[in-house]
């Protein structure tokens, strides 16, 4: 292993598709629908115009290398919601278990064998074993896109770095309600991981580079 002195010792290095997982955080029909789209116009053209021909994309060539794909959805582990965590108790986040808002966006249907993780709380290390299933499969490079940049997708990318992992964001795999926030949020955990496009990422998972 490369220590702080060596020059290997980057957040910049080649992509091995077997210690790589796209994760997709909370792509989701209770984050976009169409009451979404009419009350916040600007995320709907995000959404609809960049990140998901971004994440579909990304989906084709992770699965086509051999990647590991996972996805994190909000959803209640229990009928009244008592699982949630108090951030969401507080912010009536009350996503029903096996409803339609829990359930992936039609667009982004996750494949027979990918993971699909409920969480009750923004970070998916405090509220899943998601740690757990990464060291299991033999995963170091988390790549992290999703909703909402500035909030569980932010929460991933610090989490994921203080737990020894490699965080990549994906930038216009990702999405907020407003471009402030989601260029404030950018900037704001940048020092955590390596912030890539989704044409460049697929050029280095295609050559292994």
């Amino acid at each position: 292993m490369p220590t702080p002195n060596d020059a290997s010792f980057s957040r910049i290095r080649p992509f091995d598709p077997k210690r790589t997982c796209l994760l997709l955080i909370d792509t989701q029909n209770y984050v976009w629908n169409s009451r979404v789209a009419e009350n916040i116009p600007y995320f709907d053209s995000e959404i609809r115009e960049t990140v998901l021909p971004n994440l579909r994309r990304l989906l084709t060539s992770f699965r086509a290398a051999g990647a590991e794909v996972m996805y994190t959805v909000m959803e209640n582990l229990t009928d009244d919601g008592r699982d949630r965590s108090l951030d969401y108790k507080l912010s009536q986040f009350f996503i029903a278990k096996g409803s339609w808002d829990a359930k992936v966006l039609d667009q982004l249907t996750p494949g027979k064998d990918d993971i699909v993780l409920p969480k009750t709380s923004s970070g998916v290390f405090n509220s899943t074993n998601i740690e757990y299933l990464l060291r299991n499969i033999g995963i170091d490079t988390l790549v992290v896109t999703g909703f909402l940049t500035d909030q569980c997708v932010d929460h991933t990318v610090r989490d994921a770095a203080d737990r020894g992992f490699y965080p990549v964001c994906v930038a216009d795999a990702c999405a907020t309600h407003t471009e402030k926030r989601n260029k404030n949020a950018l900037s704001a955990f940048a020092g955590y991981c390596r912030t890539m496009s989704t044409d460049t990422l697929i050029d280095a998972i295609e050559a292994g580079a």
